[in-house]
């Protein structure tokens, strides 16, 4: 039986390092991790500089978008296993309840 995990990582924008940990775990984690992100306040725009390290690294950055946390507490949302705050501020925010209780951590 293969086990699957979805984790999120969180930042305040979710414009660049939020973004490149999902992007790196997608294409690193496959078959057992999907990975996806998201932001308190999110910019609305990906860095460019994040796209290009992406690139470099021969990573898609295909259907990445800085978007807000709320829409992982959502019904309909993943199921999530992990939760990961990439940067300081995230991680001294009060979070959403995120549904399935996944275990949280600051990166």
């Amino acid at each position: 039986m293969e086990v699957h995990y979805n984790v999120l990582f969180l930042c305040t924008g979710n414009s660049a390092r939020s973004i490149m940990a999902e992007a790196i775990l997608n294409h690193k984690g496959k078959p057992a991790f999907t990975a996806y992100s998201a932001g308190s306040h999110p910019s609305g725009t990906v860095r460019p500089e994040a796209l290009k390290q992406l690139e470099m690294a021969r990573i898609s950055a295909s259907g990445l978008r800085s978007k807000n946390w709320d829409e992982f507490g959502r019904a309909g949302a993943p199921e999530l296993h992990f939760v990961f705050t990439v940067c300081d501020n995230a991680a001294k925010e009060t979070c959403p309840l995120w549904p399935g209780q996944p275990m949280t951590a600051h990166w």
